[in-house]
């Protein structure tokens, strides 16, 4: 616990498949087992190493700087086994730390997997000569655009918020203000 914070539903389904893989293989009782895990959780909660606001307030804080979208980060907790009412409670904090952190989340993932301004190997460099090499150069960029909107919508970003991402033509123009967020 003191290493890596948990739900209670994980931390439960976690001991509980110990109980079952233990009970198999030395032949004990499983509902002994299970009332152990259960008076374990109750320490765990009475004594505040286990809340379930506290870990989600933290994941969903330390998501959103990594560049979680809102719906990735909801998945996420919900996949932990933490309420839905505990999950929205974690978001609006979250949210209220930050007017735009939506927004501000999907550019740190752009910069993070190179997407849009912070790709390093922009096409538009010195027009080509020859048309086909123009068609081209034009095709593999439509491809990488889509690829890049794909893999914002994949992280739970809405399309408006991808394509202002993907087609900004620097990073000082997602910033609000002309800086780089």
């Amino acid at each position: 616990m003191e290493r890596f914070s948990s739900s209670v539903a994980n931390l439960r389904r976690i001991m509980m498949a110990k109980v079952e893989r233990s009970a198999r293989f030395h032949g004990t009782d499983r509902t002994q087992g299970e009332a152990q895990v259960e008076d374990i959780i109750a320490r765990f909660l009475r004594s505040g190493l286990l809340d379930d606001e506290v870990y989600a307030t933290a994941r969903a804080a330390s998501l959103r700087r990594r560049g979680s979208s809102s719906r990735a980060i909801h998945a996420k907790l919900a996949a932990k086994g933490v309420d839905k009412s505990v999950i929205q409670d974690a978001l609006a904090a979250v949210e209220g730390e930050h007017p735009d952190a939506e927004f501000s989340a999907a550019v740190t993932f752009a910069r993070r997997r190179r997407i849009g301004p912070f790709r390093h190997h922009r096409s538009a460099t010195a027009p080509k000569n020859h048309e086909e090499d123009r068609k081209e150069n034009h095709e593999k960029e439509r491809q990488l655009r889509e690829k890049e909107l794909a893999a914002l919508g994949r992280a739970g970003f809405c399309f408006d918020m991808a394509r202002r991402i993907v087609d900004a033509q620097s990073e000082e123009s997602l910033s609000p203000d002309g800086g780089v967020i």
